[in-house]
């Protein structure tokens, strides 16, 4: 198995080198040259199955040579050991035809569990047999910060600075960066916003020099592994509700386009998803490209759903490569458009492709609070301002005799400001995390300044 870049020019690389390179050379995303399928009966076979024996059958194609069969097995169990929830990802019924995925009982409460602790466990893999260090830059907008940071304190061979813009995560997402004591960890405040953060995430990668330097490796969802791995619960819930013999539809809070892609390549691979449906809080950049086919960037808006308050949508180039027949040079144009006019306009054949398969909507703030408090009067249960964004959309685009399936990104008690606001109660923490207000924060404020973070990585990285 192979990977390209987006963008056409960089280095062909196997599955293992796209992990540890993160963003491509030419400044693109790592896509597989293929995709594997899987048929009818193969995906049938997936109902009742522990999710660790899913996770292996639907990533080891994308795997291949890079990691033995054991070694990926051992990977994956080691990964979801922290979840505390024997189905990893169960599903909640909210309506009739209307189901909730969770996806937030992993260590941080938060979708990005699934796909960092799995990273952290290939990383180490990987590096143990090259016995070298590299050194992690993550940008985030709340829940990638915490996640990676949990996967990779305290292990050897990694130091790991994460980016976050200061003042605009929750409380409790902050904590989660700033509390952990090891060493090889740094949480970094950005002025600026998330788009701020990834943009000089990006610089780092594309100072080539510097990226050499310092072994520059990135755990965003640019990386490609990423993706894979939360490809792996589109394929749990759907097999759960009847799939292959039954269509499915899959609503996706979503900012940065890379949760909502993974299942774009579960339905490449043959999963039965009749539509993928983004949902978009005030920072609607993507609902926009979709409705007009003009992706424009606009001013951030700070939310009551933080880690979605995003303009500039990484992941959504991978979607457009796809939407362009695997051509990089012409995603390469759109991106320098991109990058000099502030946006570009969709062609007409690439935005009949993409609205094939997507759908979309934006929520409001006083319809996400309208949101939070009426399921819980309707079902019983409390659920995130993000998670409430994507419940929104998702009745909007219900379809008789299809399931739709919302992705709940995150546990109500990472936003418990937004909760109270919208039902009067406070959401307690879950037992393990009861003590994270008491502990020492430990934090780095930086400019929004290219040169000064690589001065401060170059300072604090261990040689």
């Amino acid at each position: 198995m192979r990977y390209i870049s987006t963008r056409g020019a960089a280095p062909v690389l196997s599955f293992a080198e796209a992990m540890m390179t993160g963003l491509a050379r030419d400044g693109g995303l790592y896509v597989p040259e293929r995709v594997p399928q899987m048929d009818a009966a193969a995906i049938a076979a997936l109902d009742g199955l522990p999710y660790e024996e899913v996770a292996f059958r639907v990533m080891q194609p994308f795997v291949a040579e890079s990691f033995s069969h054991d070694e990926l097995r051992a990977a994956i169990d080691r990964a979801h050991a922290g979840f505390r929830h024997a189905a990893r990802a169960p599903l909640v019924q909210l309506g009739p035809g209307h189901f909730l995925l969770e996806l937030f009982h992993g260590p941080t409460l938060a979708f990005k569990d699934f796909a960092m602790q799995l990273i952290g466990q290939l990383f180490q893999i990987a590096l143990s047999r090259e016995d070298r260090r590299i050194t992690i830059v993550g940008a985030t907008s709340g829940d990638t910060g915490s996640a990676a940071i949990e996967a990779f304190r305290g292990l050897p061979n990694v130091d790991v600075f994460i980016l976050y813009p200061h003042g605009r995560v929750s409380e409790v997402q902050r904590r989660q960066m700033t509390t952990p004591g090891e060493s090889n960890v740094h949480a970094l405040a950005i002025d600026g916003t998330f788009d701020d953060a990834q943009a000089r995430l990006k610089d780092l990668f594309n100072d080539h020099d510097f990226r050499d330097r310092v072994g520059l490796a990135g755990v965003n969802s640019i990386n490609w592994a990423r993706v894979l791995a939360q490809v792996v619960y589109y394929f749990t819930a759907a097999a759960s509700l009847g799939s292959p013999a039954r269509p499915v539809r899959f609503t996706v809070p979503t900012g940065n386009f890379g949760d909502i892609f993974a299942g774009t390549i579960a339905r490449q691979m043959g999963l039965p998803i009749d539509r993928l449906v983004v949902a978009t809080n005030q920072n609607d950049i993507l609902d926009r490209a979709l409705t007009s086919g003009e992706y424009r960037v606009g001013r951030v808006q700070p939310s009551i759903s933080p880690s979605m308050d995003i303009q500039v949508s990484s992941n959504f180039e991978r979607a457009l490569f796809y939407a362009h027949g695997g051509e990089g040079a012409a995603v390469a144009q759109l991106m320098d458009e991109l990058k000099s006019s502030g946006g570009f306009r969709i062609a007409q054949g690439a935005l009949e492709h993409l609205r094939e398969l997507y759908e979309s909507g934006r929520v409001s703030e006083a319809e996400t609070l309208a949101t939070i408090a009426r399921i819980r009067a309707e079902s019983g249960e409390v659920v995130c301002p993000h998670s409430a964004v994507g419940i929104a959309v998702a009745e909007r685009h219900l379809k008789p005799g299809t399931p739709m399936i919302t992705l709940a990104t995150a546990h109500p008690a990472k936003f418990p400001d937004a909760v109270e606001q919208a039902i009067g109660i406070r959401p307690d923490l879950p037992p393990h995390m009861a003590g994270l207000f008491d502990l020492p924060e430990r934090v780095t404020r930086v400019e929004n300044d290219n040169e000064a973070l690589k001065s401060l990585i170059l300072e604090r990285r261990v040689d």
